[in-house]
């Protein structure tokens, strides 16, 4: 049904999008432009996409960057073509026909911003830095992982190398927010490349919803191999007065609020709470029942503007650091990108959790 419901949107976007160019450039066939090669493109993006979900290899991974990055291409080209229409019927209104200036300018922004999304989807995600102040919590470095959705769509030496530089900054713990392998082939070198990574006090993590789409067992055992201890409404206590708490991801299990309250109530008193939750919800029973920080990701900021406003419809807190009475919440955007391999305006970032420094 997904894909289904993504390939008619995906034809929709292309129509409209053909429409405008064939009203800017009325040299341009309408037919071509608003049906013919939206229905052709629709078609290659389901198959590249239904094709690679169960046969990998070189050629397999280039289809699936190609039919993956056109869904995020054409979005970026929607989303341009409706605003220089909005723009058009305006100056209509005012007796005023700029098309000749519009059509020009809205193709150079296509080119523009589709190249700058490619580009950052390609980047290394840059090392962010947030400082917080937790009460009672010790002073360390907390490094965060998530969304990576690693297999065929990010390459093992692509993950190397994020590793390699996140390493560098010697945190002294791996919290991991979910999300992590996808699908394809090498699951067992991702694992091994995550547990080479090197902290002194540990990595603890949660699952994601994408563990549970693409095999529950089968998430399970990355963790064990990653050297992951995850956290399924469990707790964990890394060091002296400091307490690790995990949830299940809580709209893919089904975690309640009062789930939440009932595991953040059991901490030993004293304890500082880091509170980890792949999806930014339950935020303010978790901060209620005592949590000090709270990271969750999920939202990966949009991943391509403007699609971080309808995140935002769903998710209130969908990226950056906020105060939620006195806890800290941090939503991440998440090390790479989700289908789609490309970033606009969101960029990627490997999050480190500095904490009383």
């Amino acid at each position: 049904m997904f894909f289904w419901i993504l390939t008619v949107g995906l034809f929709c976007m292309q129509s409209a999008a053909g429409a405008w160019l064939h009203l800017a450039y009325p040299v341009l066939p309408l037919k071509w432009m608003a049906f013919i090669i939206p229905l052709a493109l629709s078609v290659f993006v389901r198959f590249g996409m239904v094709y690679t979900r169960a046969h990998y290899g070189t050629w397999e991974s280039i289809l699936y960057y190609l039919s993956n990055a056109w869904v995020g291409l054409a979005f970026i080209i929607f989303c341009i073509s409706i605003v220089f229409f909005a723009l058009h019927l305006l100056m209509l209104a005012f007796k005023i026909n700029l098309l000749r200036v519009w059509g020009p300018a809205s193709v150079a922004l296509m080119i523009l911003l589709c190249a700058a999304a490619i580009w950052n989807g390609q980047k290394t995600p840059a090392v962010k830095y947030v400082d917080v102040h937790i009460d009672g919590a010790p002073s360390l470095t907390a490094a965060v992982l998530s969304d990576t959705h690693l297999g065929l769509g990010v390459s093992l030496k692509r993950f190397e190398k994020a590793l390699a530089v996140l390493q560098q900054e010697n945190p002294d713990m791996l919290l991991v927010l979910g999300d992590v392998f996808e699908y394809g082939p090498g699951r067992a070198q991702y694992a091994q490349a995550l547990a080479n990574f090197k902290t002194p006090l540990g990595k603890y993590g949660v699952l994601g919803n994408h563990e549970y789409y693409t095999g529950y067992e089968n998430s399970l055992s990355f963790y064990r191999q990653s050297g992951i201890t995850l956290l399924q409404n469990e707790l964990a206590h890394p060091a002296e007065n400091l307490t690790i708490a995990g949830v299940k991801d809580v709209r893919t299990a089904r975690v309640q609020e009062q789930d939440v309250t009932r595991l953040l109530e059991s901490v030993p008193a004293g304890n500082a709470v880091f509170y980890l939750s792949h999806q930014p919800v339950w935020v303010q029973a978790a901060a209620d029942a005592g949590a000090g920080l709270m990271l969750s990701g999920h939202t990966h900021n949009g991943q391509i503007f403007p699609f971080n406003f309808l995140v935002k419809w769903q998710y209130p807190y969908v990226y950056g650091l906020y105060p939620v009475d006195h806890m800290n919440l941090y939503v991440t955007s998440g090390w790479f990108y989700w289908g789609m391999p490309l970033r606009l305006f969101a960029p990627a970032e490997m999050a480190v959790i500095r904490v009383n420094q």
